[in-house]
């Protein structure tokens, strides 16, 4: 299909966003920044408004939105969610570049990617490892996966949404994946600091006066990952070994005393215990933190 015959003549591939949350307004945006002639569909087409005013085209179907770029970019909740939607498209998309940064798992990815081929398109799946307001920024986080001939004809563009922009392999799934993998860091996380700053306004201090100590403890943890890993993929959780699974039991059993006597919720932290004493009960009380990886491959049922 010739495009340039059906578009005004530009230096960059035209482009396509669908879906303008709070995610997908900041990668229209970034497009639109970046001088990517850039259409635009949501659902509730206010919110479009803002990026019209930049230069967006909006449209009132996705099939107009659809038919209007060869590349389209989707950032909607789902797999499911992304594939409603596009139904709507009909043949549109066929020949052209789909591209999704929704949240789903690996064999979601992989259920969209076979749908993608069935009607014609070229698929690539990814993730945004940061927020809104990083995108477009020089060390934003962006993986994806699928046809590495796709990903290399668009990496230019894609770059446009973050600078540090991977791909990781043909498998259709593989972004899906990581983010699963990467994304379950997240939560736990962020409850270990809320635990943190329930302890101190308890107490009449501040939850800011963590910060500081939260993020040198992180960077710490940072620093020790290469090494976990290694044990790991190694399957050798003994040598210098830092914190041993029992240390850590003990000190979740003392976090435990001091939430009930502060009269503090932390009911959370019940299976990580599970898993600390499962662990135990294996042998790995004097192994590395990093032994908890035989503990999870193995279901509680069948331990």
């Amino acid at each position: 299909m010739n495009w340039s015959a059906n578009m005004p003549h530009h230096d960059h591939t035209p482009v396509t966003v669908i879906g303008l949350g709070s995610m997908g307004a900041a990668l229209a945006g970034a497009f639109i920044d970046a001088g990517y002639p850039t259409t635009v569909w949501n659902r509730t087409t206010s919110k479009a408004e803002p990026l019209v005013s930049k230069g967006a085209v909006v449209t009132q179907t996705v099939r107009e939105a659809v038919a209007a770029s060869p590349f389209v970019v989707v950032c909607l909740s789902t797999y499911d969610a992304t594939i409603d939607t596009l139904e709507q498209a009909g043949a549109e998309l066929a020949e052209r570049t789909l591209v999704t940064l929704n949240t789903g798992t690996p064999d979601g990815a992989r259920r969209m990617a076979n749908w993608a081929s069935q009607h014609g398109a070229r698929f690539l799946d990814g993730a945004i490892k940061n927020v809104p307001m990083a995108v477009g920024k020089p060390d934003t986080l962006l993986y994806y996966s699928g046809d590495k001939a796709v990903f290399d004809e668009h990496e230019t563009a894609l770059r446009v949404l973050g600078g540090d922009t991977v791909h990781l392999g043909e498998e259709p799934d593989l972004a899906a994946l990581y983010e699963m993998a990467v994304g379950g860091v997240l939560l736990p996380s962020l409850l270990a600091f809320f635990q943190g700053a329930t302890y101190v306004t308890a107490r009449g201090l501040r939850a800011d006066t963590l910060v500081r100590y939260t993020t040198k403890w992180l960077e710490m943890i940072t620093s020790a990952l290469p090494h976990l890993a290694k044990q790991i993929d190694t399957g050798d959780y003994t040598g210098p070994i830092g914190a041993t699974v029992g240390i850590f039991e003990e000190a979740l059993v003392e976090q435990r005393h001091y939430g009930q006597q502060e009269r503090i919720d932390i009911s959370w932290q019940a299976p990580i215990l599970d898993i600390l004493n499962r662990a135990i009960a294996a042998g790995h009380r004097d192994h590395s933190i990093s032994a908890l990886v035989e503990v999870l491959r193995k279901p509680a049922q069948a331990a």
